[in-house]
């Protein structure tokens, strides 16, 4: 976590606060004043601030069901920010674990913990996302072939990672991701010559949506665990 960051959450200042104490050398890392806002901290580091050493709040964790015309964003936009559904404090430390279009609906993870979020939107740790969409027109013979060995986006090098695709009606299908690059479901059936009428995001790693459209809740131990 970035120095800044952490102060922000061990106290009640605010960012610029925070940074200009920083700047100001009021802060000791291991007994050494740091004047690098975005220098990395690590749990076993101690961080003082007027002597006294400072311990972040406990991170949050939430599930919320999105509904369609609301933005994965801190602010309000076009659209409401998905943030506006939510009863809790200090809202501009969280941050969305995997972003959904504004007109896309369904599980959406909010987090304060950025290496949390890491291990859930990076490729590298393989994590499923399960959407439900519905198509255009009926979905191609060979079209769970085709996405098992990957797609070429328009404007991307290489194909996309190979995902599985499981046919529930001729327009309708469950897609499975461990990626998620700009609009990417939807450009991979246009890839394919479809087009997306609706699309819904159900489930992340083991975690399944389970609120009503626009409710949230918090994970449980076992939930937040599974990601690490």
């Amino acid at each position: 976590m970035r120095l800044d960051r952490f102060v922000v959450k061990s106290t009640e200042l605010t960012q610029q606060q925070a940074i200009e104490l920083i700047h100001q050398a009021k802060i000791y890392i291991n007994n050494v004043a740091v004047v690098d806002e975005a220098i990395q901290v690590h749990e076993n580091n101690d961080i003082q601030l007027d002597g006294q050493k400072l311990v972040t709040r406990p991170f949050r964790y939430i599930l919320i069901n999105k509904p369609a015309n609301t933005l994965c964003s801190n602010a309000d936009g076009v659209y409401p920010s998905l943030f506006s559904l939510l009863d809790v404090d200090r809202l501009s430390e969280l941050h969305i674990a995997g972003r959904l279009d504004a007109d896309t609906t369904g599980l959406v993870l909010i987090t304060d913990d950025g290496r949390w979020t890491f291990s859930i939107t990076s490729p590298s740790k393989k994590c499923n996302k399960v959407y439900r969409v519905t198509l255009v027109k009926p979905i191609a013979v060979d079209a769970a072939e085709r996405f098992l060995q990957g797609i070429a986006l328009q404007g991307e090098q290489g194909l996309t990672l190979p995902a599985q695709l499981k046919v529930l009606a001729p327009q309708e299908v469950l897609l499975t991701l461990t990626e998620g690059k700009f609009h990417q479901v939807k450009r991979m059936f246009a890839a394919i010559g479809n087009k997306v009428v609706s699309l819904h995001r159900q489930s992340i790693g083991t975690v399944n949506l389970d609120v009503e459209l626009g409710d949230w809740r918090y994970l449980t131990t076992d939930e937040i665990q599974s990601f690490l």
